[in-house]
């Protein structure tokens, strides 16, 4: 048997033992109480969360790989965050990588054997090839998920960075991954059911990591979304309040330079710089790695 009475999230909340006593009321406020613990859990793990963006920050600006490797709840969380980069930041699907025990069919059904292999863990790495470019983020609210263990000591060995997302206080992973994020969120309300404080604490941090990195690479411009990709009617509206909001022009003016360019940050770009030549703009943003406000920076420095 495995030993849950040293894992966190397995301990029973005081505060939740006649859940099933109450009114439906009182249920949803004794998880709202509880959920309301997340955030603070969060905060108090930031330092953790710096190290692990600028490690991964610095491997995309390498041509490297973010991995995520996952069981269960905390699996399918990783690939949510990876599925939603693409569209969000206009990056390939390659770039950010979501592996789940068990495969795509877990990400619908429950195969909760899957994550008891070291050895799958590694396998499932191995099969894109990773790489010391590469970044591995174990994901275990428990903290002792050998399928996570598995992949993080493959990745330590090839070089790779390791970070790991728990929620248990002194776990495995912590003390496997070079780079720990450890957001101590206490006992579920549900005994043992991870899916809800520690699941929340996961898709905050992860939310976290990649939104961040993004914000360094240069994919947004003050707060907006400028390599948003026009994939759907939304988004195509989206694109151009983008354009509206970064430069102050009219709907007209913003769907011509949408039309014209076909991308929201070369639209921005043309209108704040003043500049028409597409390949002079592709130019200067590529010499300052896609980063709108180093590359108008750059052109008030000429100016200068």
């Amino acid at each position: 048997m495995v030993d849950i009475s040293k894992i966190t999230t397995e301990l029973r909340n005081g505060n939740t033992k006649n859940i099933d006593l109450v009114s439906t009321r009182e249920m949803l406020e004794m998880i709202n109480k509880e959920d309301k613990k997340v955030p603070f859990a969060v905060e108090e793990a930031i330092p953790q969360i710096v190290k692990v963006v600028d490690v991964v920050t610095e491997a995309f600006r390498k041509d490297g790989r973010l991995f995520y490797i996952g069981a269960g709840t905390s699996g399918r969380l990783g690939v949510l965050d990876a599925s939603e980069i693409p569209p969000t930041f206009g990056v390939d699907d390659s770039m950010v990588i979501g592996i789940i025990a068990g495969g795509d069919y877990a990400l619908r059904h429950a195969i909760e054997g899957a994550e008891d292999s070291k050895d799958i863990g590694a396998d499932d790495l191995k099969a894109y090839d990773l790489s010391d470019t590469d970044v591995v983020i174990g994901i275990a609210a428990s903290g002792r998920t050998p399928y996570v263990l598995g992949g993080l000591e493959y990745a330590n060995k090839i070089g790779a960075a390791t970070g790991c997302i728990t929620t248990s206080h002194d776990s495995e992973v912590a003390k496997t991954a070079e780079y720990p994020i450890e957001a101590i969120t206490g006992p579920e309300p549900l005994t043992g059911s991870t899916r809800m404080k520690s699941g929340t604490a996961q898709k905050l941090i992860l939310n976290m990591i990649t939104t961040t990195a993004m914000v360094k690479l240069g994919k947004v411009y003050e707060n907006l979304m400028i390599d948003v990709q026009m994939a759907n009617a939304k988004l195509v509206s989206r694109a151009k309040n983008i354009v509206i909001e970064a430069t102050g022009v009219n709907l007209d003016v913003a769907e011509k330079y949408l039309k014209r360019f076909g991308s929201v940050k070369l639209a921005i770009f043309a209108i704040l710089s003043g500049i028409e030549e597409c390949e002079t703009i592709e130019k200067i943003l590529e010499e300052h790695k896609g980063n709108i406000r180093e590359s108008l920076k750059s052109l008030e420095n000429k100016d200068n």
